[in-house]
């Protein structure tokens, strides 16, 4: 029998239309009182709600993370109910067999009752409004690569084979050169004078991908491609604007975070709308690898080790980690020998997902400490090599890659033959 921690809370079954709530209330004699609503999601229903569960003076609510439903519910008793708190519905299955809306506000109850859940990380409600914005400015690259793979199918399918010569399709050589095919009124060579920069040294084959026959409806679905393409542009934009005004309330923290290799003033304000500006609700950088999703999983039984396939997490963390981990290892700091260390022996993809957790564990410590990022230059590689040496070594030595009388004579050199015979030269 687990002995209750909670005198009076209440669980909330959360649907599109409606809210079904449970109410369980420990009496001072030690009975158990049940009593169960329904409530409409409509704005009247939830205000009702949350007038019910404080005349009931209720300690916790607890509600699943059900789709994008939950927000208004908790939004709505948000700062009037003691305690609420957004669980994880993988947490709070109920019994199979004995499912009704009513029976899993119950459980909700039952588990909350007995202090069995843990809430989810919410942000604070000026932060919630941000990630709309960068969602969906993350949603809208993904438009526009789309569009893209759509401009090259529809080229291809003319015989027209720029994307074979130009590397970037949005640049802007390749935006002239479309527009010019729509118009028709440019002969290949015109079109390949078009080209800037390095794309002159490829003339000819610029000359020879731009022989054509452009129907009319192949023209009018380029023109709408076009189009598209720049009105999804321009709305990124505008967003980019929106969201760095947002950032001008957390000018410091947001300023600290683009100290750090591979982040610029987008992806830090991305990264700040998804964790927020205080990590205190995390405990230990651990804790906000593995709500992101972004630290190995720990899946043993019976003493074997099975699948520490990273586990399901935040996306948006996960995606902007790996875009601002691909740009820090091109740069001269700790993250560019992390990776010559890891891709060698774990391959690209892995390696990123290492120096993603690696920036999420230094953002935590720099919200916490409030200080700057300062680079340790530490050359991963040179430390892996150092550490598996003596293994490596002694491994050439057994196999008589290392003669003993080699190791006494630096002036030797020693090479393989064709089968992976050593060689000795003096």
């Amino acid at each position: 029998m687990i002995a209750p921690l909670v005198k009076c809370c209440a669980g909330l079954d959360v649907h599109r239309a409606t809210v079904v709530c449970t109410i369980i209330r420990e009496d001072k004699r030690g009975k158990i009182n049940n009593e169960t609503r329904e409530y409409s999601s409509y704005r009247e229903g939830l205000l009702e709600l949350s007038k019910w569960l404080c005349s009931k003076k209720v300690e916790l609510a607890v509600m699943e993370s059900t789709s994008v439903y939950w927000k208004p519910v908790f939004e709505a008793m948000e700062g009037k109910v003691a305690k609420l708190y957004l669980v994880n519905s993988r947490h709070v299955k109920n019994v199979p067999g004995r499912k009704t809306d009513v029976k899993d506000s119950q459980w909700l109850a039952e588990l909350a009752r007995c202090g069995l859940l843990r809430p989810s990380f919410i942000p604070p409600r000026d932060f919630r409004e941000v990630r709309f914005l960068t969602r969906y400015h993350m949603k809208l690259g993904g438009y526009i690569a789309g569009e893209k793979n759509r401009l090259h199918k529809t080229l291809d399918d003319c015989g027209i084979k720029l994307g074979c010569v130009v590397t970037n399709m949005g640049g802007l050589t390749a935006k002239e050169i479309i527009d010019a095919l729509i118009e028709g009124n440019m002969t290949p060579e015109e079109m390949a004078n078009l080209a800037r920069t390095h794309l002159r040294k490829k003339h000819e084959q610029l000359r020879m991908s731009l022989h054509q026959d452009l129907s009319d409806r192949h023209r009018y679905l380029l023109r709408s491609i076009q189009n598209h393409l720049r009105w999804l542009e321009n709305q990124r934009q505008l967003i980019e604007c929106q969201v760095v005004k947002a950032m001008e309330s957390y000018k410091k923290e947001w300023e600290l975070i683009q100290t750090i290799p591979g982040f610029d003033e987008l992806s830090a304000a991305v990264l700040l709308a998804e964790v927020g500006i205080d990590m205190s609700c995390f405990r230990k950088s651990k804790c906000i690898t593995s709500w992101a999703g972004v630290c190995p999983g720990s899946n043993e039984s019976a003493g074997k080790s099975k699948s520490s396939r990273t586990r399901k997490g935040n996306k948006y963390v996960r995606q902007i980690l790996c875009e601002v981990s691909n740009s820090a290892r091109k740069t001269e700091s700790q993250f560019k020998y992390l990776y010559q260390g890891l891709v060698i022996r774990r391959g690209h993809n892995r390696a990123i997902m290492a120096i993603g957790r690696k920036l999420l564990e230094i953002v935590f410590v720099i919200l916490s400490r409030k200080e700057p990022y300062k680079d340790p230059k530490a050359d991963y590689e040179k430390l892996l090599v150092m550490r598996n040496a003596p293994r490596w070594i002694s491994k050439l030595r057994k196999h008589g890659y290392i003669p003993v009388y080699l190791e006494k004579n630096p002036a030797c050199t020693m090479e393989l033959s064709e089968d992976n015979a050593p060689l000795l030269n003096v």
